[in-house]
């Protein structure tokens, strides 16, 4: 919004700053750390007000009782934090941006309706499984189709050519290569996807991230420093891709107009950061599935758009542990049972950070170490910008 003062640049020099990428990704953190932390007081208040306390699980770890009715749909206040300083500092005319938003609150407004459910109305279960699935399907899918051309062509008029060009053509059409799927450490392996395939995959991305973020949320602090780590991570790969002399010399396809979503990374990470100051251990407010839903679209989007899938799940390795953990957990449990008639364990407990729990670490250990492994994994992330 306040690109149109670089209009005034041939009046007034100085007005030229903000042209620059850079510069507008810098004053949207800063605009989204200090509208969270002047914000999270008031947001934590109403909350208590509206009684909207946390339900801890009884058969969880015993040490988390004590959080029994903290409030929880904080990840409101990072919503908002997060699409004032985009919209103020964004290019408006960048359609990625407005994607990565409408996926954001799209999954947020589902995690919204979740968490109303469970601490308003009293009702354990929230959305069905069903019906969250859904919703969760209707958004990434629309988002997962529609990338499919937006990312191949650098304007949404040739998006609409192409989607026609490939309906006509029987639906046989392949995509340009920029939409392929990029093998990192590798300059010239990637893999042909086709518009159904990079739509499933796109898909899975979204909603996968989405709900293995969901999962990782925990602990006091677990699930939001990762995201704003992997998340800041994902935004220097789209100033590279979003630049052609960048994206030539590091040998990644340039996707015209991704550069931009370096301001939502940034307005995502200076959110995230103010949440922090007051989920840090012992949290005042917890994030909830209006948050924890929302963050993981916003990853899974991002990904899908600078072509880093796999980078994603290397850097977000905390999160796919966190859901194997569950999924195995789970499955072992099911098979078990039927075998031998008694479900059986892998974890003491799951997700993983409760079976580390259990297992004698205290909570501030299982967060701070979680966070480090995040650092080490985003960094092998970041090396592939050059180790190729």
């Amino acid at each position: 919004m306040l690109m149109w003062l670089a209009q005034l640049a041939p009046e007034f020099g100085p007005f030229n700053v903000f042209r620059y990428i850079t510069f507008r990704a810098v004053m949207a953190c800063i605009t989204a750390i200090v509208m969270g932390l002047m914000l999270g007081p008031w947001v934590i208040r109403k909350l208590r007000e509206l009684k909207v306390g946390q339900a801890v699980r009884t058969d969880g770890p015993q040490t988390h009782l004590v959080k029994s009715g903290t409030p929880t749909m904080g990840g409101a206040l990072i919503l908002l934090s997060i699409a004032v300083s985009t919209l103020l500092w964004m290019d408006l005319t960048n359609r990625f941006v407005w994607v990565v938003l409408i996926v954001t609150f799209g999954f947020g407004w589902v995690g919204w309706v979740d968490d109303y459910r469970k601490v308003v109305h009293k009702n354990p279960k929230g959305m069905s499984a069903k019906e969250k699935y859904f919703w969760q399907t209707l958004i990434g899918l629309a988002a997962s189709i529609y990338l499919a051309f937006a990312v191949s062509t650098p304007n949404v008029e040739k998006s609409f050519d192409l989607l026609l060009n490939w309906l006509a053509s029987g639906m046989t059409l392949q995509l340009p290569e920029r939409a392929d799927l990029l093998v990192p450490f590798f300059k010239s392996v990637s893999y042909p996807l086709g518009v159904f395939g990079f739509i499933i995959l796109s898909y899975f991305v979204i909603v996968g991230t989405s709900n293995a973020v969901n999962l990782t949320d925990g602990l006091d602090g677990l699930a939001i420093m990762p995201t704003v780590l992997v998340g800041s991570a994902l935004g220097i790969f789209a100033y590279v891709i979003g630049r052609v002399d960048f994206a030539k010399y590091l040998f990644f396809p340039h996707i015209p107009g991704a550069g931009e979503l370096m301001v939502f990374c940034a307005a995502m990470g200076g959110a995230g950061l103010a949440f922090l100051w007051f989920n840090a251990h012992p949290a005042q407010v917890f994030m909830g599935d209006v948050g924890a839903l929302a963050l993981g679209g916003a990853l899974g989007t991002i990904a899908v758009i600078t072509r880093q899938e796999i980078v994603l799940f290397i850097m977000g390795g905390v999160f796919v542990a966190e859901t194997l953990s569950v999924m195995l957990q789970v499955s072992y449990f099911k098979y078990t049972k039927r075998k031998y008639g008694e479900g059986r364990r892998i974890l003491k407990m799951a997700p993983l950070h409760h079976h580390f729990e259990v297992s004698g670490w205290k909570e501030t250990q299982v967060v701070v170490r979680f966070w480090i492994i995040t650092m080490m994994l985003v960094l092998i992330g970041l090396s592939t910008l050059k180790l190729r």
